[in-house]
């Protein structure tokens, strides 16, 4: 089930559905709304297929791509060849990554949250806090 509050979020992109795929990075899911999926997309078709270092990121990139929809009643089905990917057991979790939604099993997204927890104020200066930010302090 799709909580209530991200449901509402999520409202205007209902109707065109959703994209999920593996993560690049962590060991979760990525839920793009279509049109994110299709901005991204846009930008890999001006990748050179003909060279092999394109061609192979691209393949790896999108293999498990599923199409997906919340249905009436606030459900996401979660193809099982990514619940395996994901390691999902029983209990998730719905992360905000900006423009995308990662879906995490309960433990592995504790467990990755706790590792990164000694390291993440410098990774945050790291990041943030160059002199040509002009975000948030």
């Amino acid at each position: 089930m799709v909580p209530a509050a991200l449901k509402k979020q999520l409202a205007p992109m209902l109707q065109e559905g959703f994209v999920m795929k593996r993560s690049v990075f962590q060991p979760c899911l990525e839920l793009y709304p279509m049109s994110q999926w299709d901005k991204l997309m846009m930008k890999m078709n001006g990748l050179n297929r003909f060279k092999k270092k394109n061609n192979d990121f691209i393949r790896r990139f999108t293999a498990g791509v599923k199409t997906v929809e919340v249905d009436t009643n606030g459900r996401l089905l979660i193809p099982k060849d990514l619940t395996a990917f994901a390691g999902i057991e029983k209990e998730i979790v719905l992360s905000s990554a900006i423009n995308i939604v990662e879906i995490w099993d309960k433990d592995k997204y504790e467990n990755a949250i706790d590792a990164a927890s000694d390291d993440f104020a410098e990774l945050a200066e790291e990041v943030m806090g160059n002199d040509d930010f002009d975000g948030i302090s």
